[in-house]
Formats: structure tokens, C-alpha cells, sequence
């Protein structure tokens, strides 16, 4: 599929959305059907249900850097298991922890990290978690990462409803205050166990649901961060080294590169990342609208995608960026106790 007609579908995902409209198919029912057949078979056959839950990472993060007077930056991680860090065994390797350190380093700020994702989660499950992070009004976070889409593919969630609920989130946050940095639909072609043509398959429906992400997304005030193409030639060359011990979530080497690609985002979304003027036209970055910036994100992984312009004759415009990624290790201690814990 072309960048252009990847963009027309995205689009009319979107406007679906936002309108009420039902169910756009991504691709014919009968291979969404097979789809879904092929990667419940394949998740059998990568892991025996059986994984543990993922390391708990909340806490206070560069507590070196603290000044009087200056509270900590807060950062909140929502989503599914890959948000959550299925899939590793120590809370320094998860994304949130990540990117809790990594902000920090950068911000020269302690950062208070809360994760409120959850493994198996769907896009419905957004508003419940959008009401666990601003429980406290007093304590809205200062940037929201959400990384979710996989499951909403897997379960055959309309995806018009899939990015209905996304935007919902993304326009609750904003309005609250805090920044949104979205992190879209993984490549569900790269999961190793499942077989061509169904992986071709996988692969075109997360990447148009992940350009749909983005039109709704960005239309609320957020910015995104394509993840899907971004680890789909590493798992694929590095089966082992990049996916789990079940081979169906990333490892920590999955997840750091995830979270290496994030991280710049996260920090421009805070005023913290240096801003060129102009967009670098070698690194072919430009202004285009949003579709077509949603359909191009989604073939090129770690591409961001933010809003730019009010909306003009072919619908609001975006800015597209490739962010040279920052790379982030896993904290030497442990996160401490957060101050004030929810």
C-alpha cells in the first residue's frame, strides 16, 4: 500500500472517529478473521499464559538532581503490556523506568515516575486509566506516555472505536494539562511465529490503525512516535535478542530501543529538546497534512508527528520529524519511594 492510499484509509479511520461513524475495515473481514486465528495460534505457541506481572517501576527517579523549592516532573505511562514492561524481571528495565531516568538525566530534575497501564489492555480500557492519573487534581502529571493499539488489532476492536477511545484519552490529558506523547500500533508482522502471507497481513492492519492513531492523536493536542516499523527489522533480525522469552514481547534490549526513540519526544513535548527553526530537509522532515504525515510515520519507525497548523484545505497540517534517538540505560539503583505516592 502507497503512502497516499495508507493516508485515505487513516483518514477516513479518523474521521470515522470523530464523527460516530461505524466500523472502517482495514482490510477485508475474512482476512482480519485469519489474522486473528494466526496470531492466537501464534501467541499459544510463544508463551504458556503463565508470565509473571511486570516489575513495579513507580517512584522517584534522579533524586541527585533535586533543588529546594522545585518539585519533581511527573510522568505517567499508560497503555497495555508494553507500556506496562511485560517481559522483563527488574523494574529498571521497563519503559516507564526508562524513561523516568532518562528524562531526568536530560531535565536535570528528579522525576516522579506512576504507571497505571496494564497487561492485555485495549484502547476501552483508556478512560479508566486516563481517570487514574489525574485522581489527584492537584497532582496532574506533567507529560503522559500511552502505548497501546496491539491488542485492539488482535481483538478485532472496530478501529474507528479503537482511535475514538485514543483521542478521548489524548483530549482528557490535555485539557487537564498535562503533554501526551503517544507511542503507536506495534508491527504485529513482526512477531516471529506468525507465517506469510498472515504476517503481511499483521503488518498492513497495525500500520494503518498506528496512522489513524496519529490523525487522532495529533487533531487533540498530542504528538506521536511511531514505534512499529522502528523495532519490526530488528525483531527480525534479532529474533532472540529482541523479543522476550516468550518471543511475542520485546526484551530489554526491545524495550530500550523503544525507549530511546520516545525520549526525545517526551522531552520536546516538555521545552527540554533543543528546536531546530526550520524542519532538516535531509533527514526529509517538512510540514504535510496530517494524514499524509500519519501514513509516512507509520511506514518508518521512530518518527514523530506533531500538530503545526490550524486546519487549512486538506484538513490540519502537522509537522513530521526524525529525532535523533537518545540513548537511554537502565538506572543503576532502583527507583526511590516517591514522596508522595498515590
Amino acid at each position: 500500500m502507497t503512502s497516499m492510499s495508507r493516508a485515505r484509509v487513516a483518514r477516513r479511520i479518523a474521521a470515522g472517529a470523530a464523527y460516530g461513524g461505524g466500523g472502517v475495515g482495514l482490510v477485508g473481514a475474512a482476512a482480519v478473521g485469519l489474522v486473528v486465528a494466526e496470531m492466537q495460534l501464534a501467541k499459544r505457541h510463544v508463551g504458556n499464559g503463565q508470565s509473571p506481572r511486570p516489575p513495579s517501576a513507580d517512584g522517584l527517579y534522579g533524586r541527585g538532581y533535586g533543588a529546594p523549592g522545585e518539585p519533581a516532573l511527573r510522568l505517567t505511562m499508560l497503555g497495555d503490556s508494553t507500556a506496562a514492561g511485560q517481559g522483563v524481571h527488574r523494574a529498571g528495565q521497563t519503559p516507564g523506568s526508562l524513561l523516568a531516568a532518562g528524562l531526568a538525566a536530560v531535565a536535570e530534575r528528579p522525576v516522579e515516575l506512576r504507571n497505571v497501564a496494564l497487561t492485555g489492555a485495549r484502547s476501552d480500557d483508556l478512560e479508566r486509566q486516563v481517570g487514574l492519573a489525574l485522581d489527584d487534581p492537584g497532582r496532574v502529571p506533567d507529560v503522559c506516555v500511552i502505548m497501546i493499539g496491539a491488542n485492539d488489532v488482535t481483538h478485532r476492536m472496530p478501529p474507528t472505536r479503537s482511535v475514538r477511545y485514543l483521542a478521548a484519552a489524548v483530549r482528557r490529558l490535555r485539557t487537564a494539562g498535562a503533554e501526551v506523547v503517544v507511542g503507536t500500533c506495534p508491527d504485529l508482522g513482526t512477531i516471529e511465529p506468525v507465517q506469510q502471507p498472515l504476517r503481511w497481513l499483521a503488518r498492513r492492519t497495525s500500520r494503518q490503525l498506528a496512522a489513524a492513531q496519529t490523525i487522532g492523536a495529533v487533531e487533540q493536542g498530542g504528538r506521536t512516535v511511531s514505534l512499529g516499523d522502528l523495532l519490526g527489522p530488528e525483531f527480525e533480525a534479532n529474533p532472540r535478542e529482541l523479543f522476550g522469552p516468550d518471543n511475542y514481547h520485546p526484551s530489554v534490549e526491545g524495550y530500550a530501543t523503544a525507549a530511546m526513540a520516545v525520549l526525545p519526544t517526551v522531552c520536546a513535548a516538555l521545552g527540554l529538546w533543543p528546536e531546530e527553526e526550520r524542519p532538516d530537509a535531509s533527514r526529509r522532515e517538512g510540514f504535510l497534512p496530517v494524514a499524509r504525515a500519519a501514513a509516512e510515520a507509520a511506514a518508518e519507525g521512530g518518527t514523530e508527528v506533531a500538530a503545526a497548523m490550524p486546519t487549512g484545505p486538506r484538513g490540519p497540517w502537522a509537522l513530521l520529524k526524525r529525532r535523533r534517538r537518545r540513548r537511554v540505560t537502565e538506572p543503576e539503583a532502583g527507583p526511590a519511594p516517591a514522596e508522595a505516592p498515590h
